[in-house]
């Protein structure tokens, strides 16, 4: 079937309405009419061909909720009128040891939502900025939040279970002091998130005007980064330290505001690598730098439950399709609080 659909056909040209084809549900497909789509950071470095191994035409989206239209034969997860939402990825090996423990992010045949191989046309898969998808029921989550909320739980497939996976595998909670550094599209998350977590929260800022904005998503205390006292006044006493940032910087800085057996990991994804942290950072406290990649089904269904149960949603503003390309270029200038979200019923206009 034909849909309606933004994606670019080189990555030196800018988004535009164009037709693409989605298979007919299978036995255990789900049809989606999509209502929301965010849009990730990741979608315009894959779009400008910024990461090696861009498909074109390309149809980023991987922040996708709406209503279940249609099921296959032998679905029993989703029914049709079911608010679901749909992920990075949309398949994986399904036998290996990480797809087995419910690690599906880590297999290495993991199916992302778009630009990866498939029997579908034209090859590869299509994104989420689109009218519908047809999706296996193994990778359809379960949405809980009141349908008012719908576009802004959209970013929670993404910026939502990339902050909260590592916040649960470290097992921050009540008695944590926890820093997020960066207070953008994944940070405003992982400071909302840990809050809701119950851990003492500390959002780290190199602007000293986000200071309240800090506070209002729900930090405890806020640092500017650049300011050498406020940093000292922290040294060696974090648990864990959540760094969003996906630009290059100084790992040294934060690494020595760790306890001893602290770690801090990384979740922003730089097009360049950091400058490399001093050794005796890490082995004269045991310290240690990790990293993390959003999460599997079923701790993504964690995540979004939690969320629902604490009405956390993401802070965004809602664009028409064809404000896509603006809001890229906004994008990149940080001049968003703090995702922007793709009405995709502007798609047919």
């Amino acid at each position: 079937m034909t849909v309606k659909a933004y994606g670019a056909h080189a990555s030196d040209q800018p988004l535009v309405s164009m037709d693409i084809t989605r298979r007919e549900p299978g036995a255990h497909d789900v049809q989606i009419d999509i209502a929301f789509c965010g849009i990730c950071h990741s979608d315009l470095h894959t779009v400008r061909a910024e990461w090696a191994g861009t498909l074109f035409p390309c149809v980023p989206g991987h922040e996708i909720v709406g209503r279940v239209a249609a099921i296959g034969d032998h679905v029993t997860s989703h029914k049709v009128g079911d608010l679901v939402g749909v992920g990075c990825m949309v398949d994986s090996c399904q036998h290996c040891a990480d797809c087995e423990e419910g690690l599906e992010n880590y297999c290495d045949n993991m199916v992302g939502t778009y630009n990866a191989p498939t029997a579908d046309e034209p090859g590869w898969t299509m994104g989420g900025y689109a009218q519908q998808i047809v999706v296996h029921e193994r990778y359809v989550l379960r949405i809980r939040h009141p349908e008012q909320d719908l576009a802004a739980v959209a970013p929670l497939l993404c910026a939502g279970i990339t902050t909260y996976s590592p916040l649960r595998h470290w097992k921050v909670g009540p008695g944590s002091k926890v820093g997020v550094v960066g207070i953008g599209g994944l940070g405003h998350m992982g400071i909302k998130l840990a809050h809701a977590m119950g851990a003492h929260v500390v959002a780290f800022t190199t602007s000293e005007s986000k200071r309240a904005d800090a506070k209002a998503l729900g930090a405890d205390e806020v640092v500017v980064s650049r300011n050498a006292d406020e940093m000292a006044a922290h040294t060696k006493s974090f648990d864990f330290i959540l760094n969003t940032v996906a630009a290059p910087h100084d790992l040294d800085a934060f690494l020595v505001l760790l306890k001893r057996d602290g770690t801090m990991t990384l979740v922003g994804a730089p097009a360049t690598s950091h400058p490399s942290p001093n050794v005796f950072n890490l082995i004269m406290k045991r310290r240690a730098i990790a990293g993390s990649m959003i999460g599997g089904i079923p701790e993504t269904q964690e995540m979004l439950d939690f969320c629902a149960e604490h009405g956390i949603v993401a802070d965004i503003e809602l664009i028409r399709a064809d404000e896509i390309n603006a809001a890229y270029e906004r994008m990149l200038k940080g001049d968003i609080k703090y995702r922007f979200v793709i009405d995709n019923a502007t798609m047919a206009a």
